[in-house]
């Protein structure tokens, strides 16, 4: 899909669509209503918004409309879309917004289309969410389809015009901030490749093999770790999972360093993402339905190196890692046991009272080895707990951590880039439900309040370092289509780690500056 910059009258553009958000006043606005909807009904005569009020067209959030021009506009169709009101809209209702809207015209087998961008007083952060939205809303997951696969990659959009709001000229930067939102974009996408393959095309080795792909293209260091090595490392949780399965474990270490000497002495950031590539819960079975979509299990590792991607294109001025701990949690005579007892890289024992308590386990190990690099913050990404999705739904991430500053810039990140996370206690008292009478502590607790028992559970691999944990079992994979997002994985949390790499990278920059000012004043 290209993109580019156009200013005029949306009344004039020719395209197969016409793309039209609107707010919900906009339709009933009288002193200063939109002239790309005031002109475009004007030149049909009225019947824009006649058609659009036979249709029930408000403007609401979520609304799309297809009205056919019959040739009285230079396009096909205008595609209406709902902002809601303006009092509630961000960059993120316009996001899902542009996903209906390419939703819409892919389905219409357009092939060009001109979307107006509204007048909203943040341009960047528009056109970033524009589009995002339309690379993200037209995705498709149709590797394995053997009927009519031709067909529909064929109707999709080509090419697409964003006309800018009146009074805006086109400038230099706006080609940066569409390639910045197609790298992430293509990024997330890539990342729901990998979280929608079938478990059985995407093992811990052929996840090596991708993140070693990724790595040559993108410019990242890599090593890679099997069993032999794992096992020098101490990884006797990790180690403990991957028993059960003829799969071999992997260890992924993906790095991004700078050029610069002295930004590459900078402590880094470590993302840590669980790397389950099936998870059927080992002896501790899963019933059939709660297996079925267990390939996703891996998620969070597909958040980070979809995030790594783009960083490497970033160049932040300071270091970042990406780790993985991949493997299969299954039963078999060579399984962990309830009731084993564990001995982790950091030396503490763990007893295991439930084996589908398995992704806490690997992360465990990995968390002490990232931590070993002295970053100056971790961040953790897992499809941990189902408690997760009972507490929040299936469409927000918890985040644990009790580090105020890390968690806020966590947490604001996640807001700018259009993700929703909420924070959650690490309350103190459910600790204790982790104590064991035979070893240092059990990998699991009781049913209430498990998210929190496993951020806890986390927490002891890490020490003290700035540490947040997003529990990401709901957003990562949905059963039904939303804005940009198609039924399977969504790519969750690829924009928040990229925007906190971003907003990092700003701060260190500003703070380069005024030290460079000062300097001079002296």
């Amino acid at each position: 899909m290209n993109f580019s910059f156009g200013t005029g009258h949306a009344s004039a553009a020719k395209a197969d669509v016409l793309v039209l958000p609107l707010f919900d006043t906009d339709l009933t606005e009288k002193k200063n209503p939109p002239s790309a909807w005031v002109k475009s009904d004007k030149k049909m005569r009225g019947l824009l918004a006649k058609l659009a009020q036979q249709e029930g067209f408000k403007g609401k959030a979520d609304q799309s409309c297809v009205i056919q021009t019959h040739g009285k506009l230079g396009v096909g169709r205008v595609i209406l879309l709902g902002l809601g009101t303006r009092a509630k809209f961000n960059a993120e209702v316009l996001r899902m917004a542009i996903g209906r809207g390419i939703k819409a015209a892919n389905k219409l087998k357009s092939k060009t289309a001109v979307i107006q961008v509204p007048g909203v007083r943040e341009l960047d952060a528009s056109l970033q969410a524009v589009v995002e939205g339309a690379l993200l809303g037209t995705y498709r997951y149709d590797k394995w389809r053997t009927t009519n696969k031709d067909e529909k990659a064929s109707a999709r959009v080509e090419k697409v015009q964003l006309l800018l709001p009146d009074g805006v000229k086109k400038d230099k930067s706006m080609d940066g901030t569409a390639a910045l939102a197609r790298t992430i974009a293509e990024a997330a996408n890539f990342a729901r490749d990998l979280v929608n393959e079938p478990a059985g095309t995407m093992t811990p080795t052929i996840l090596a093999e991708q993140a070693k792909a990724m790595a040559k293209e993108a410019g990242l260091g890599l090593h890679v770790f099997d069993r032999k090595k794992i096992a020098e490392l101490n990884m006797g949780l990790f180690l403990g999972v991957a028993r059960g399965s003829v799969e071999e474990p992997k260890l992924i270490h993906l790095s991004y360093t700078p050029d610069d000497p002295v930004a590459a002495k900078r402590a880094p950031i470590a993302l840590v993402g669980k790397a389950i590539t099936f998870d059927s819960g080992g002896l501790s079975l899963k019933p059939s339905d709660g297996m079925l979509d267990m390939k996703t299990d891996m998620a969070g590792s597909a958040a980070v190196l979809g995030a790594m991607r783009v960083i490497a294109k970033l160049k932040p001025p300071f270091p970042v890692h990406g780790f993985m701990g991949a493997c299969e949690n299954m039963p078999s005579g060579n399984a962990y046991r309830l009731g084993d007892v564990l001995v982790s890289r950091l030396g503490k024992t763990v007893e295991i009272t439930n084996t589908d308590a398995e992704g806490r386990l690997v992360l465990g190990d990995v968390l002490t080895y990232a931590n070993e690099l002295k970053p100056a913050a971790i961040i953790d990404l897992a499809t941990l707990t189902g408690a997760c999705i009972v507490a929040l739904g299936p469409w927000v991430a918890g985040a644990f951590g009790d580090d105020d500053q890390l968690m806020w810039n966590v947490l604001e990140s996640a807001r700018s880039a259009g993700e929703d996370i909420w924070r959650l206690p690490m309350t103190d008292t459910l600790k204790d439900v982790l104590k064991s009478d035979v070893a240092d502590m059990k990998n699991a607790g009781d049913r209430m309040g498990g998210s929190i028992t496993a951020a806890h559970f986390l927490k002891e691999f890490v020490g003290e370092t700035p540490w947040v944990h997003l529990d990401i079992a709901g957003p990562s994979n949905v059963n039904k289509e939303k804005g940009y997002m198609a039924k399977g994985a969504t790519g969750f949390a690829v924009r928040t780690l990229v925007e906190f790499i971003r907003r990092r990278t700003a701060e260190l920059n500003a703070a380069a500056d005024e030290a460079i000012d000062t300097s001079d004043a002296e």
